[in-house]
């Protein structure tokens, strides 16, 4: 699944009002009528546990408080799609990964990240 397909079964299955953020934004949709702001991912392989870059969650909890709304990550693997709202405290540890995943650039640099355990999540 990719990111274009996930937001449209969220959108006709449950978010009827999902409306894309912008490009480059601090997240990647969005619901007026449930007060959400949502962060994306799709991965190619499951896993069991799936990471957030503090970066990506810092800047989503930051606008989902500026502006009331609840912030999210939903996740597709190929066993499912796995809904995490931010609500509780993270455990981040540091780790060395890629700097990108989708570009050539997959020099290792030093991540803070949290590792979401998908039986912790609500599975869609």
């Amino acid at each position: 699944m990719i990111e274009a397909e996930l937001f449209k079964y969220l959108k006709d299955k449950y978010i009827p009002d999902l409306s894309k953020g912008k490009e480059y934004s601090s997240f990647d949709c969005y619901s007026v009528k449930y007060k959400m702001f949502i962060e994306l991912k799709c991965r190619e392989v499951h896993y069991d546990t799936l990471l957030i870059e503090k970066y990506k969650y810092e800047r989503l909890i930051s606008l989902s408080l500026g502006y009331n709304y609840k912030p999210y990550y939903i996740n597709s693997t190929p066993k499912g799609i796995y809904s995490f709202k931010l609500d509780i405290a993270p455990e981040w540890i540091s780790k060395l990964l890629p700097k990108t995943t989708e570009f050539a650039e997959n020099n290792k640099i030093l991540k803070q990240i949290w590792y979401l355990d998908i039986k912790d999540a609500k599975e869609l």
